[in-house]
């Protein structure tokens, strides 16, 4: 959001302020002032204007402007109503230089999840991706979708639903007679990260991150056994959930060891028997820890193997 636009709405959230009060503040003309209120206007903010000047009555339920507005969190939004893919148009601005800029979606045509898989994105969710160009070599580039894996499940508790976080990129649900086990969860979330970069440093890094909030996990394909958080407690304020989640990723991209470290103990991976495809064949054991950068440790019957990617699948206690 632009400066001016956001100094003119904290202004106008404290209560009844004139045009003139605001131009002298802002040291702008007031011709100037009336352009930006009617602009912020224009992003569907209820400003009204009484004798004692103008005052904000409310303020969009979603949007760029809308998340933008109280967030504390140094991210600029680019909202599209509808767009094919919020991965692809982040790359084009990561191309372009951009950097801490979020493109968020209200609904995606085409989204892409890990190994090239479809990603149903319907209107109500949340589907958004983030540009940006951490200081750090390519190897430590799986701390950063730990640390949206668990900026996930901080906005998701904050509802109510016990979010946990299935090793690499996904976060779960566990199913309500599971007590807590790996086995059977739902996915509620999950997480797509690309990069570019040279041997020793990233030049940028583009987190997606498709979260089914305020959705029907009917509209959702049967076979990653979806829920939402409408599913689980009803439905929530869009932009104060995507405002938590930007807002807890940032804290956590602060320290990424302490990161993966704190995501280890919401991690519904840990302690359950998976089998991970690797690529180059199948590991298969006990989830015993996750080390940084994100990397698995599995105990297995010859023993203990740190997987570093794979497709993880949680498998029944005595499969």
């Amino acid at each position: 959001m632009q400066a001016t636009r956001r100094r003119i709405l904290t202004a106008l959230a404290e209560g009844p302020v004139t045009g003139p009060d605001l131009a002298a503040e802002l040291d702008v003309s007031r011709a100037a002032i009336w352009k930006q209120v009617e602009s912020i206007r224009d992003a569907g903010f209820d400003i009204q204007s009484g004798p004692d000047g103008y005052t904000l009555e409310s303020i969009p339920d979603f949007g760029g402007p809308a998340v933008e507005f109280g967030l504390a969190a140094p991210f600029e939004v680019e909202y599209h109503d509808a767009i094919e893919s919020t991965n692809q148009r982040a790359r084009e601005l990561a191309t372009d230089g951009r950097e801490d800029v979020v493109v968020l979606a209200d609904e995606q045509t085409g989204g892409k999840a890990r190994l090239d898989r479809t990603w149903a994105s319907p209107s109500g969710g949340i589907w958004l991706s983030l540009v940006l160009r951490p200081s750090v070599p390519p190897a430590h580039a799986p701390a950063f979708t730990i640390a949206a894996a668990l900026a996930v499940t901080h906005a998701a508790r904050e509802t109510g639903v016990d979010a946990r976080i299935k090793w690499p990129n996904d976060v779960v649900v566990p199913a309500d007679d599971a007590a807590g086990s790996a086995y059977g969860a739902q996915k509620l979330a999950g997480i797509l990260t690309e990069m570019e970069g040279e041997a020793d440093r990233v030049s940028w890094l583009v987190i997606g991150m498709g979260i089914n909030v305020n959705v029907d996990p009917a509209s959702l394909p049967s076979e990653a056994s979806p829920t939402s958080i409408r599913e689980q407690v009803g439905d929530v304020d869009r932009r104060i959930f995507t405002q938590r989640l930007l807002e807890r990723f940032d804290e956590a991209r602060q320290d990424l060891r302490e990161t993966v470290t704190a995501a280890a103990e919401r991690s519904a991976t840990l302690g359950a028997r998976v089998r991970v495809d690797t690529g180059r064949g199948e590991v298969v054991g006990e989830a015993v820890d996750i080390e940084f950068p994100g990397s698995l440790v599995v105990r297995t019957e010859d023993g203990d193997v740190t997987v570093t990617a794979g497709d993880c699948e949680h498998l029944r206690p005595a499969e």
